[in-house]
């Protein structure tokens, strides 16, 4: 790709770390375009978005009709999740079971947050355990390979068993706390790839797993978007998307109703994230995902951009207790610091360098949103 002089966006703080980012005259890049021409006007907060959530939790609550739950919920113990539990019972009046899956790395935060959301609701929690020794070599596996998006092996797993419980206890609704307000720009694809391509998951484990994966739930996104969705009825709904959502005020309701504490930095609620995006990625590739994060809050009327360049202009880990982590991390995947710190050094890879199916996952989406089945708000890559 090639190379551009280093530039950052004049309204939001996306950057030419970016390497598919454009700029028009005025140095405003095309995030914040898409936003414009793509993001807003298919959002609606007021009396349409209103309309459309009643008629859907409407339509949840008689798919669960006589059943013990209407629905799933995913808990992470991150604040998107966490207020879509608290509005899926205080305001909805739902019925969700709610899940979480713990792949080894739950940071004390977490657990607390998750506790006490349930505790204070009186929901029942259903926890899968991923096997570690699997979850830890496919992590390694990733390590090995030298590519920036190492959380999949976190993210596919999290995902799939939502889907697989979904199916086999004939839930058809799973919420999902995904939302404009807070993630309206969109990872380059250089950052974060697919978490459900299984051809560039199954070369990687091809060439550097060490042990078979007998019980990892592996789903490839046909399962999903098309057998699970359009033949078995499961649905992923978004309500957040369909109401005004201010990460600020969703924080105070929290910590004011459960007790419930904040992070320092989305997706910190796992001790590998939090190591992984706070220090591996801008460190070896310099990837700073928190620009993705404060664009979105910026373009929202979240933050402001001076707040935005201001914070980044601190790291986000804690130089003082990096050692400690780089020490944890090592412990936890069987290996030592220095071996870990041996794999910041090797050569750069992309999903590129290995088997993908990146023309058949754009190619899927175009069919789907020519054919209204889904709607697709993408830039250009």
């Amino acid at each position: 790709m090639e190379k551009k002089n280093y530039q950052v966006c004049t309204r939001c703080v996306m950057d030419t770390t970016d390497p598919a980012i454009r700029f028009d005259e005025n140095g405003v890049c095309d995030h914040c375009h898409d936003f414009d021409n793509n993001v807003k006007p298919n959002w609606h907060t007021d009396e349409r978005g209103e309309q459309q959530l009643t008629k859907l939790v409407t339509k949840i609550k008689a798919s669960g009709k006589g059943k013990e739950f209407d629905c799933l919920l995913g808990l992470s113990g991150g604040v998107d999740s966490s207020y879509m539990l608290h509005l899926a019972v205080t305001k909805f009046g739902l019925r969700p079971l709610v899940f979480h899956v713990d792949g080894g790395w739950n940071s004390e935060l977490a657990v607390h947050n998750i506790n006490v959301m349930v505790d204070k609701l009186g929901l029942d929690l259903y926890t899968e355990v991923i096997n570690w020794e699997e979850m830890k070599d496919f992590q390694l596996s990733w390590f090995k390979a030298g590519v920036p998006h190492l959380d999949i092996p976190q993210d596919h797993a999290f995902f799939a068993t939502m889907y697989y419980f979904a199916e086999r206890h004939k839930i058809k609704y799973i919420l999902n706390g995904g939302n404009f307000s807070t993630e309206c720009v969109q990872y380059p694809m250089e950052w974060f790839y697919y978490a459900t391509d299984i051809t560039h998951i199954d070369d990687i484990r091809s060439k550097f797993g060490t042990i078979p994966m007998p019980t990892y739930p592996f789903s490839s996104v046909f399962r999903h978007k098309i057998y699970l969705k359009y033949l078995k009825g499961v649905n992923v709904v978004k309500p957040l998307n369909y109401m005004p959502f201010y990460k600020d005020e969703a924080i105070g309701t929290l910590e004011k109703e459960y007790g419930w504490k904040s992070y320092p930095q989305k997706h910190f609620e796992s001790r590998f994230t939090k190591f992984y995006e706070g220090y591996w990625l801008p460190e070896r590739f310099g990837y700073d995902t928190r620009r993705v994060q404060f664009s979105s809050l910026i373009l929202t009327g979240q933050l402001s951009r001076d707040e935005a360049l201001e914070r980044l202009s601190r790291p986000a880990y804690d130089p003082e207790t990096i050692d400690e982590e780089f020490v944890y991390i090592a412990t936890k995947l069987g290996i030592t610091p220095d071996e870990l710190r041996g794999y910041m050094n090797i050569p750069k890879k992309y999903y590129w360098d290995y088997k993908n199916q990146q023309n058949v996952f754009r190619l899927g989406a175009q069919v789907m949103n020519w054919l209204g089945m889904e709607k697709v708000v993408k830039r250009k890559q």
